[in-house]
């Protein structure tokens, strides 16, 4: 069963170019759209995010996967002051792909530029994942799974590429963050672990031996996110007053219970149709690095 407590149901993106986006999205990483549409008034009221209101949206899912994860688009006007990775929140979504090197001569020279293009993985085994920027700033990391990582089973792609299945979260307080994901929406902290990541240090200007420390945040094998401490100099993210924060915007989690979540929601919980929700209860909250949380409800307690 894909609905299960801590699964990444939906990254959603602040998309400036609205048509342009979309065809990135389905003629370049080959997503089909599933719904089109505007954004109601329930949605705009529970993000917190009032302007959004009859905005453009497209629910996307890769082939195979319209029913159980998704990328949405939402439309509203860009963020100038926007740099990627250079602010606290959700900056990145990494995607499961069957093979790096072929997309990565997809995209070369395309809208969706590439920061670190793949090279062979220190054992051997495989190729690091591909760093990338889309046209609205969103930031993709896609990579092949070829074996369980620290305990971790990260799914396999069945399409070219395939869902996100791990949530990039740049944080101030990392220790605050991990702990409002686990005391608040119910999840387990994973391991910390040191590496150098080039996407990181890029942005930065720092050497490119330079080592971030992140937390995995899980549900007993499954991954949910990574929580990152960001070095210093990252910001605040700006964004427009009533509107979504700029490029990956917000994460929606399946989780039991709505009543169980331990923090406050934006608005009350709404009960909605569509793929995404299929009649259930959502709402939203932000956690400790200021990152917006949709929440789905699919049944049970913590």
């Amino acid at each position: 069963m894909f609905d299960t407590h801590g699964r990444i149901k939906c990254g959603t993106l602040s998309v400036p170019d609205f048509q342009g986006s979309l065809a990135d999205w389905t003629n370049l990483l080959g997503y089909q759209c599933i719904e089109t549409g505007k954004v109601p008034i329930e949605l705009a009221n529970g993000w917190g995010a009032i302007k959004t209101l009859g905005a453009r949206t497209a629910l996307l899912a890769p082939p195979g996967g319209g029913d159980t994860a998704f990328i949405r688009l939402v439309e509203q006007p860009a963020v100038l002051a926007y740099l990627p990775m250079r602010t606290y929140g959700w900056v990145g979504y990494e995607l499961t792909v069957r093979d790096v090197p072929s997309l990565h001569d997809r995209l070369r020279g395309s809208s969706i530029r590439i920061l670190t293009p793949p090279e062979r993985a220190p054992d051997g085994n495989g190729w690091t994942p591909i760093e990338a920027t889309g046209r609205a700033g969103e930031v993709l990391f896609f990579n092949a799974v070829t074996d369980t990582l620290r305990d971790l089973e990260f799914p396999r792609a069945v399409a070219d590429v395939d869902r996100i299945m791990v949530a990039m979260l740049a944080a101030a307080d990392r220790a605050a963050a991990v702990r409002f994901h686990v005391d608040a929406l119910g999840f387990s902290e994973g391991g910390t672990f040191r590496l150098p990541y080039p996407i990181i240090n890029t942005a930065f200007g720092l050497p490119p031996e330079t080592e971030s420390e992140a937390t995995v945040i899980s549900v007993g094998r499954m991954p949910v996110c990574e929580i990152d401490q960001f070095p210093p100099g990252t910001t605040e993210r700006k964004q427009l007053l009533g509107y979504l924060p700029p490029g990956n915007a917000m994460v929606s989690f399946a989780v039991r219970s709505l009543d169980a979540i331990r923090a406050p929601l934006i608005a009350p919980p709404e009960t909605l149709d569509g793929a995404l929700y299929a009649g259930r209860r959502t709402a939203c909250t932000r956690g400790a690095a200021g990152e917006l949380i949709e929440l789905i409800e699919v049944g049970g307690g913590f």
